[in-house]
């Protein structure tokens, strides 16, 4: 077990992917990095339970980090997995409208998407339909040829490796307890795999936290405007006998409410067909079960005032989402209106994911990514999806940050 104390230029506080993109990006530019990952491996939590999707960027609203961040991170990302031999696909996908209600927001989404540089996304009538995913449904749908798939956990390791060559450290089992200031660096204390304590000393700190970054934040003595809150996405899989029935990717026109993208089809790169995320919250930051609940967690969330501002305005989706959660007929009755042969045997529970939100004391979600400086530390405080497409970005703009204070 390699040793926590030392000294470095930057300590990213964060082991998944946008922790680790940063830490490769200042490596690369001759930092010395030590990454401190709480968990005993990478990507354990929203980076490791993601769709597998390498998203275009049609979803944004243009001039936003998400839509400029996104595209250039699906490029870099399809060359990085090329120049590593990781496992993707190219494979596009529909955004079906089922209705006449939706179209609206579906010419919304063309126009997004011509203005965000996707000059390939193609309107279909509901025959073209067919001809790309013979058992879906819908009037009317956006083709997205630059959308694809990759095993996300494979990316994360090799930036790992990356961060490696370069001379720098990657910990894990490694949980941030304290931060203190010494002069002109920053004393981590640590504690490592439940069994020593350390401590590392950096010139600056960059929390790429996830579903801990405003804690970490207000460790570092900053006053974040925001809080995380944790919604649990929930997927079934498709059984083998079933996987003729998508080709592809099949999403349905999202509320354009909220940043979610609503219960999709996703096939991943072993060819195994997933089904989901819905999204509930969860009553732990780590809670991927119904049965996981922790009182500090739940208290916080109920401290927040923008959380009851939320619910006041939302209630009645929030308790659709709770009994889509319990219900595998609901969840199904939801995957029916795009592909209508599926039926509830087709489909089994499988795992669950963790988005950490931010939400503001005014009850609103936040839609773009939020970095933000304090003093002698950046804080990534929103970064969901597309966060893992746009890694690398990401990593790069942090680290221009970095180098105008080191």
């Amino acid at each position: 077990m390699e040793p926590v104390d030392g000294s470095c230029d930057v300590a990213v506080i964060g082991g998944g992917l946008i922790g680790l993109a940063t830490a490769m990006a200042l490596s690369g530019q001759g930092k010395r990095v030590t990454v401190l990952e709480a968990e005993e491996r990478l990507a354990a939590h929203q980076s490791g339970h993601n769709s597998g999707v390498i998203h275009s960027g049609i979803y944004y609203q243009p001039g936003s980090l998400k839509a400029e961040l996104c595209a250039a991170g699906s490029r870099a990302l399809y060359r990085f997995c090329a120049e590593e031999g990781i496992a993707h696909e190219r494979c596009g996908k529909l955004i079906v409208a089922t209705s006449p209600e939706e179209l609206p927001a579906l010419d919304e989404l063309q126009r997004r998407g011509e203005a965000n540089g996707l000059d390939r996304v193609r309107r279909l009538a509901a025959q073209e339909i067919r001809e790309i995913e013979p058992h879906a449904a819908g009037i009317a749908a956006l083709h997205v040829p630059e959308t694809g798939i990759v095993d996300y956990l494979a990316v994360a390791r090799a930036y790992a490796r990356r961060i490696e060559t370069a001379g720098s450290r990657v910990l894990t089992g490694a949980r941030l307890t304290g931060v203190r200031r010494d002069g002109p660096r920053l004393l981590l204390e640590v504690k490592h795999a439940e069994t020593s304590r350390g401590a590392v000393a950096c010139r600056l700190l960059v929390n790429c936290a996830g579903l801990q970054s405003d804690r970490v934040a207000r460790l570092c003595g900053a006053t974040p405007d925001v809080r995380i809150f944790p919604f649990r996405g929930e997927y079934y899989d498709l059984d083998p006998a079933r996987r003729s029935l998508v080709r592809g990717l099949i999403y349905p026109v999202p509320d354009p409410r909220f940043p979610f993208l609503g219960v999709h089809l996703t096939r991943r790169v072993d060819g195994s067909i997933e089904a989901g995320p819905n999204a509930v919250l969860a009553l732990k930051r780590e809670g991927y079960r119904w049965r996981d609940v922790a009182l500090r967690d739940t208290a916080a969330i109920a401290a927040w005032p923008g959380f009851w501002r939320l619910a006041a305005r939302y209630a009645g989706i929030g308790v659709y989402e709770v009994r889509r959660s319990l219900s595998k007929g609901l969840f199904v009755r939801d995957l029916q209106r795009l592909v209508p042969e599926i039926a509830p045997a087709d489909v089994h529970r499988a795992g669950s994911g963790v988005r950490a939100q931010a939400l503001d004391a005014k009850g609103e979600l936040i839609d773009d990514f939020r970095i933000v400086r304090s003093e002698r530390a950046i804080h990534v405080l929103n970064a969901p999806s597309p966060g893992a497409t746009a890694s690398m970005p990401i990593g790069e703009r942090i680290a221009a940050m970095a180098a105008e204070v080191l």
